[in-house]
């Protein structure tokens, strides 16, 4: 895909996330319909509206272009396809905690049945941070070039964790924690895999982890982080998800020493 291609994906992406995002800040302090909710987890009617905003834009845009999305999939053949996650942070929206945002990704086909994102945005809304990428070029937030971390450290890193939605994710991440909380300066765990993968990219944090992933979940924020220097690290395990590290680069050989393995 040429470059005046992805510039032109790219500001679509970002006028569909600020739009949604819009619409969250419009109901950040209003009820919020639950349409389902398990026990770490919850899905809300605007996580369908959102999605649906969303993908009128870009497939306005780009008629012929599928989507893979959080609330649902539009099929486009096999070419180009956008991966979105209207709401990332949805139980801190619903609660109340304004650690949310939008995440779009744009994807082409490589050989051998491959994808790679090739254009990523995060948007949070609550304090108008905008994330931007395109394969080849410099990460930046809202317009200036961002880098990862300098740190070497783990002793000064902040890592943050996440711990999915299954049991076997959960006591995994539990394991995790024992094993690193002594180790870092701070472990964090705020409730958003795009925008956690935002801030690797930002040198906010210096490394994430978490099993139990979805695609769209990362995909975005996983472009950010390689376009601003740092490591992305994802592995599909069958029926579990997606186990993910993002580092800085320096901290990665340290930090994957002391991760327990997940099993195949």
């Amino acid at each position: 895909m040429k470059q005046a291609q992805l510039r032109a994906a790219l500001a679509v992406a970002v006028d569909a996330a600020r739009a949604a995002g819009r619409l969250l800040r419009r109901h950040q302090r209003a009820a919020k319909r639950i349409e389902a909710a398990t026990r770490h987890d919850i899905k809300l009617e605007l996580d369908r509206r959102c999605q649906r905003l969303i993908e009128q834009r870009l497939r306005t845009a780009f008629p012929g272009w599928g989507v893979l999305g959080e609330e649902g999939s539009v099929a486009g053949g096999d070419g180009p396809r956008w991966v979105v996650d209207p709401i990332d942070g949805t139980v801190n929206f619903a609660y109340g905690i304004p650690h949310a945002c939008v995440s779009i990704a744009l994807e082409t086909p490589e050989e051998h049945g491959r994808v790679r994102p090739v254009v990523g945005v995060v948007y949070d809304p609550f304090c108008d941070e905008l994330w931007t990428a395109r394969l080849g070029q410099p990460a930046r937030l809202n317009g200036r070039v961002i880098r990862v971390s300098p740190r070497t450290r783990l002793a000064e890193a902040i890592v943050a964790l996440g711990a999915g939605r299954r049991a076997g994710a959960i006591n995994h991440m539990v394991a995790v924690l024992s094993r690193l909380v002594h180790r870092t300066r701070k472990l964090r765990s705020m409730g958003s895999a795009a925008l956690a993968l935002a801030y690797v990219a930002s040198g906010r944090f210096d490394a994430y982890a978490e099993i139990g992933l979805h695609w769209w979940d990362i995909a975005a924020g996983g472009l950010l982080v390689e376009c601003a220097g740092g490591r992305f690290e994802a592995r599909e395990h069958p029926g579990a998800g997606f186990e993910l590290l993002a580092h800085n680069g320096p901290i990665g050989p340290r930090l994957k020493r002391l991760l327990p393995r997940v099993p195949d």
